[in-house]
């Protein structure tokens, strides 16, 4: 058994409804996709999961086709009233449909329709325009069986990396089986039943989750492919090399908000491992980022990498008509706000110096990102955002120590956080840099899953959170832009024809000089017109006691699960 302790709720487990890291963190371990990411293996590589091999593509990039194993199967439930149920490549179209369903309002959607997949959209258009449920049953050319094991894919555009950006993310492309959905329906959420080595054995909603070992899952062997330089990988390969997976018959994770108990949990031996070490444990826990002398001799060990990831300091809603728009006043609005934001004090006292300085949405490791790119994104000036300020009007007529908008109407900023203690440091860091150049803010604090439901329906002026990428390719980071995705990556709402220009262009080109100086412009202009206040790309620092073995943390792995072991005869002798 493995347990450990997510720091935000989930919000439940049906892959059509879920865009939230903690809830598809769960539903990976549940769900199978076509392809996954060979846990090990750096570069990163992508290898077939329920697919018998990668798929055959096209010249032009536009088809996909693939081949299903035989013989993988549901795990049991009742829906399947008592019946072995085969995965199909039915059920792969299935679950892609089901994206399109307006019932289902998923965030994902934004992904498949950039990818352009033929008459999927226009089905969707259909039913909606006459108020019709969807229809399954009608074929398109977009994603078809052509038999029992034979899956298809075709685009509209040419869209080279479309395997490698959707088709690996099991965690809401994974293959869903209609009876389930159909048995359930609106509780489909609280029932997740797939093909992958873990079921849903237990939930208490915001609180506890249990996963339990599928009992029906098929024989799969580790085999994962370790770098020749390095050591802690090849001997983790060569310990696990042929043992069925998962080697854990149970996972337990629990809720726990508040960093301080977090870590006492992880200390008291209550959770085997700490996923992300708090930000302010790092002073004693990792000094100058080496594993501290009395946990050391505990047998605790680290893991420590980058997560891929662009930390938002907060999104500007586009919408909104105080912090919204792109005439020169707003957009000098949104750079002043930008610039008297302290991102290098965020670095420094609030994440420990566990994270580097963002100049882009872009982050390391991801194809499109320059090491050697400069952007305003990173400036710290509150002197040039009161020069800005004053330049276009906002500022204080009334005498009372506050910005006005330049109509004359009040200013006030509405930012919405949550509870915890992270989000209380960094408010305090909007706080002070709000005062600093004379434009009220207020606060309004909110659960997550609460917040992530208002920003997609566009009723959140400014809110902070992350993004995290599925592969390693810029693209991720440059869809939270794309107007079309409004609802879905986009938060923050913008839609600017010459960045939705240059977003298209790039998706359809090979990866290459021409690709990456595309996406360079891209982030320019997103720079230039602040739809996001972009601060930080995280660095993660994992902790387990000495009975967890085999971790290493890939940015594009969640459900590490079933790669990882507990020796039970370690962790006895460890609490005797």
């Amino acid at each position: 058994m493995l347990r450990y302790a997510f720091q935000i709720a989930e919000t439940g487990f049906d892959p059509a409804q879920l865009s939230d890291l903690y809830s598809r963190t769960l539903t990976e371990g549940i769900f199978e996709g076509l392809l996954a990411f060979d846990f090990l293996a750096r570069p990163f590589k992508v290898r077939p999961l329920v697919a018998e091999a990668l798929p055959e593509v096209s010249d032009d990039y536009r088809r996909f086709t693939f081949r299903i194993k035989p013989g993988i199967h549901f795990a049991d439930d009742p829906a399947f009233k008592g019946r072995k149920r085969e995965l199909t490549a039915q059920d792969f179209v299935y679950a892609i449909k089901r994206h399109y369903d307006p019932r289902w309002n998923s965030p994902n959607l934004y992904r498949l329709e950039n990818a352009k997949l033929l008459g999927l959209s226009e089905l969707r258009k259909k039913a909606m325009d006459a108020k019709q449920p969807f229809p399954y049953d009608t074929e398109v050319e977009g994603v078809k069986a052509l038999d029992r094991y034979t899956l298809q894919f075709n685009l509209g555009e040419p869209s080279p990396r479309f395997p490698l950006e959707q088709l690996t993310d099991s965690s809401v492309f994974g293959a869903v089986a209609r009876e389930v959905v159909e048995f359930y329906g609106d509780k489909i959420m609280e029932h997740p039943v797939g093909t992958g080595p873990f079921r849903l054995g237990e939930w208490r909603r915001s609180s506890r989750i249990v996963l339990e070992r599928n009992p029906g899952y098929r024989e799969v062997l580790y085999d994962a492919e370790a770098p020749a330089d390095d050591p802690k990988s090849q001997a983790i390969a060569a310990r696990f090399k042929g043992r069925r997976l998962p080697m854990v018959d149970r996972v337990e994770v629990a809720i726990i908000e508040e960093t301080q108990p977090r870590w006492l949990s992880f200390l008291n031996g209550q959770s085997d491992f700490l996923e992300r070490l708090p930000n302010e444990f790092a002073d004693v826990a990792i000094p100058n980022n080496e594993l501290a002398p009395n946990l050391a001799k505990r047998g605790i060990h680290m893991d420590r990498a980058p997560l891929v990831d662009a930390t938002l300091a907060s999104l500007f809603n586009q919408d909104n008509p105080v912090v919204g728009g792109y005439t020169p006043e707003k957009v000098a609005l949104r750079r002043a706000i930008s610039l008297a934001y302290n991102s290098a004090e965020e670095i420094r006292l609030v994440r420990k110096n566990q994270a580097v300085p963002a100049q882009a949405a872009i982050a390391p490791l991801t194809f499109g990102y320059n090491p050697a790119f400069k952007s305003e994104m990173s400036d710290y000036d509150p002197a040039r955002a009161k020069a800005l300020l004053d330049l276009y009007g906002y500022v204080d007529r009334d005498g009372d120590g506050w910005r006005e908008q330049p109509d004359g109407s009040p200013l006030l900023l509405e930012y919405a956080t949550q509870p915890d203690q992270l989000s209380r440091q960094l408010v305090e860091l909007w706080d002070k840099g709000m005062k600093q150049i004379g434009i009220r803010m207020v606060f309004k604090t909110a659960k997550w899953p609460e917040n992530l439901k208002a920003s997609r329906a566009g009723k959140l002026m400014m809110w902070g959170v992350a993004w995290s990428a599925g592969a390693p390719d810029g693209d991720t980071f440059l869809a939270l832009g794309y107007g079309p995705n409004k609802g879905g990556a986009n938060h923050s709402r913008f839609d600017l024809p010459a960045f939705n220009a240059l977003y298209i262009k790039q998706n359809k080109m090979p990866d290459g000089p021409e690709r990456q100086k595309v996406m360079e412009e891209a982030s320019r202009l997103m720079v230039a017109y602040v739809p996001y206040k972009i601060s930080a790309h995280r660095i993660a620092t994992d902790l387990m006691h000495p009975w967890v073995v085999g971790y290493r943390r890939n940015p594009f792995v969640r459900g590490f699960w079933k790669y990882v072991d507990v020796d039970t005869e370690v962790q006895r002798k460890s609490r005797s």
